[in-house]
């Protein structure tokens, strides 16, 4: 099986649930305390090519920080939505789980299953 790589925050019970759900099966993912050491620009285009979606869609819109930098505004680009999440990585949705070319967000949890078949 390819390596797999959760972006995950240990205080997110969403994150906690997709980590359980691993574990029960045996697997270990290499894990990505996002907030700790947030992904640079070049990770993140690169996370977002293998979701398959636009920054847009990887925001977390309920964030004081969402609200705060404006980023509701249309008019912004993937480059300036992109560089907001790596200034300001709890904005980026957990969790994130990675294997190979191909990424998935788990919400709910069971989604990071979706890799696995």
């Amino acid at each position: 099986m390819t390596d797999l790589t959760l972006y995950h925050n240990p205080r997110c019970s969403k994150s906690r649930g997709a980590l359980e759900l691993l574990e029960a099966r045996g697997l270990t993912p290499n894990i990505l305390r996002y907030l700790e050491t947030p992904p640079t620009a070049a990770e993140l285009q690169s996370l977002l090519s293998k979701l398959g979606i636009g920054a847009r869609q990887l925001l977390r819109t309920g964030e004081d920080e969402y609200k705060a930098l404006n980023l509701a505004d249309s008019n912004l680009s993937e480059a300036q939505l992109i560089a907001a999440m790596v200034a300001h990585p709890k904005l980026i949705e957990r969790p994130i789980l990675i294997a190979g070319d191909k990424a998935v967000i788990g919400r709910p949890p069971e989604k990071v299953l979706e890799l696995l078949a």
